[in-house]
């Protein structure tokens, strides 16, 4: 996200303030010490590699977002200095030489995500049910499959037995129950189960002693340490960094870890202590919304948080609900929508969640009507849909082209942006939509304020207001942190789903109507919650 900088935003009638600070990496997942003694971080939601020195916590971007690796979840270094990708969404494998040229190594491989160097070897696991790994061969030949039947294969890594070891991230028929690593000969053979009942194994590494780490995806940041090929003891260790993804070990037997669900670079003691490398911060946002006692909260893809001074790098997670893109608050309760098709309702009191519908074509944003229903955009689909108490669905409006958010004014009426057509609409009952205002860039966000409403020109990265008395149009701020950073202009856009699991959501500029007449902007370009406070307020 470091495109964006410290550039200010450009507005005379909002003073702008961030809720949290910029996030240095945007999402960390695979991480591996390279030739030159930085940890270089694969980082999946913003499909960039970045390297970062442990020593100081600088981040550089090797891998640009721009370039032909699209998502990005693992790496590995060859003997040589050669960098391998694992490039979960498109289904390829990368070589970078040490010069910096890409060779496609596999375009044949379902979800590649764990990936790992034996010498000149190289293997690669699949993060899907029924997943396989195998041997690829960076030089020509087709792949050789060691073993099938993984229930979501992830970060593996060769033992001080010459076995690879890989976990199982899911098993059971209930998701939740996981617990097992596995270990197969690189040569081939049966694969046999080495630890069970650990738990919700996301990655597999070896301490330089040989004591096997199983890394947690939990809220809790768990680590498992087992002396495997020792005394066989089992260790616990809880580090609070929420949902870990990976991890590796320098000269010194340090360990430093990443965070799917926050990003960031944080070194792991023994005992469970951390030091922060690089700030944990939002892999998004996305939506944003704020409760009625005044507390922020962002959806940020694969959790809920609440961007503010106090917690973990400014920013608290407040659960784990994977995939959350579209968020509004009423009253004690949060309705939330995800790109995959699910509209949830999560009560914070007391962690419940229930579904209100499913099977919907690209949700984004959501709102409450006045008679409480759940009005949704479906994007994928080209409507508007009201989701009832009884969740009924009901189409308010379609034939549209994005819708990507909806808001309601005082009177009671819908409003709706269209990222495609570039135009804000209303929805009138039994009537076809009217036009608000048109001739926009990619508007996504949307918010009333009293007679005006606002919506976020993510094309321009510029807001936009109109009145709803008198259709004049302004623009109210410029130079946002939206979308890619400047110049940058990825070759292509990831497919949403890949064999059956997640795939790459589309960005979303979330807006909302805060209190006193603030905005609150999911500035999605450096991982922040922007409050634009009126200059006469501020």
């Amino acid at each position: 996200m470091s495109g964006y900088g410290n550039r200010p935003v450009d507005s005379v009638r909002w003073v702008p303030r961030r809720l949290n600070p910029p996030n240095p990496l945007w999402g960390s997942n695979g991480v591996a010490f390279g030739p030159d003694g930085r940890l270089y971080v694969a980082q999946f939601l913003a499909g960039q590699i970045s390297a970062v020195d442990p020593a100081t916590g600088d981040v550089e971007v090797v891998v640009p977002m721009d370039g032909p690796v699209q998502s990005p979840d693992d790496l590995a270094f060859g003997a040589d200095g050669s960098m391998y990708i694992a490039d979960l969404v498109p289904g390829r494998v990368w070589r970078r030489s040490p010069a910096g040229e890409y060779t496609l190594v596999s375009g044949d491989v379902a979800n590649p995500n764990g990936i790992t160097c034996v010498g000149d070897r190289l293997f690669v696991n699949e993060m899907k049910p029924d997943g396989r790994l195998m041997e690829l061969f960076p030089h020509g030949g087709a792949p050789r499959v060691l073993t099938e039947g993984l229930a979501l294969g992830n970060a593996m890594q060769l033992g001080p037995d010459g076995h690879l070891y890989y976990p199982h991230m899911m098993s059971g028929p209930n998701p939740l129950l996981t617990g097992q690593v596995w270990r197969i000969p690189p040569d081939g053979g049966v694969p046999e189960v080495v630890a069970d009942d650990v738990h919700q194994p996301v990655a597999v590494r070896f301490d330089r002693g040989g004591v096997l780490h199983v890394l947690s995806r939990g809220p809790e940041g768990i680590v498992t340490r087992i002396d495997l090929h020792g005394d066989g003891s089992r260790t616990l260790v809880t580090s609070g960094v929420v949902g870990l993804d990976n991890a590796a070990f320098d000269a010194e037997n340090r360990m430093f870890v990443s965070s799917y669900a926050s990003g960031g670079v944080t070194e792991m003691h023994p005992d469970g202590r951390t030091r922060e490398i690089v700030p944990r911060g939002l892999d998004g946002p996305y939506g944003v919304t704020v409760d009625l006692g005044g507390r922020v909260y962002a959806a940020d893809h694969y959790r809920v948080a609440s961007p503010e001074p106090s917690g973990e790098g400014g920013v608290t997670t407040l659960s784990l609900l994977h995939f959350s893109h579209g968020i509004v608050a009423d009253g004690e309760l949060l309705h939330l929508t995800s790109q995959f098709g699910q509209v949830q309702t999560y009560d914070p009191r007391d962690g419940t969640l229930r579904e209100r519908a499913d099977g919907l074509r690209r949700p984004l944003g959501i709102a409450v009507a006045p008679d409480g229903s759940l009005v949704v955009a479906e994007s994928g689909a080209g409507r508007v849909v009201a989701v009832g108490e009884d969740d009924a669905i009901r189409v308010l409006a379609d034939g549209l082209d994005r819708p990507a958010d909806v808001a309601f004014d005082g009177e009671g009426r819908c409003h709706v942006s269209d990222e495609g057509a570039g135009a804000v609409l209303r929805i009138e009952a039994d009537a076809p939509p009217t036009v608000v205002v048109d001739g926009l860039d990619a508007p996504q966000g949307l918010a009333v304020l009293g007679e005006e409403l606002f919506t976020v020109e993510t094309g321009r990265r510029r807001l936009c207001a109109v009145s709803l008395v008198t259709g004049e149009r302004r623009t109210e701020a410029e130079d946002l942190p939206v979308g890619a950073p400047p110049g940058v202009v990825p070759d292509a856009e990831p497919a949403l789903f890949a064999h059956g699991m997640p795939g790459m959501a589309r960005r979303f500029a979330g807006l909302a109507a805060g209190p006193e007449g603030t905005l609150l902007l999911s500035a999605n370009g450096e991982g922040t919650v922007l409050r634009l406070t009126p200059v006469e307020r501020s």
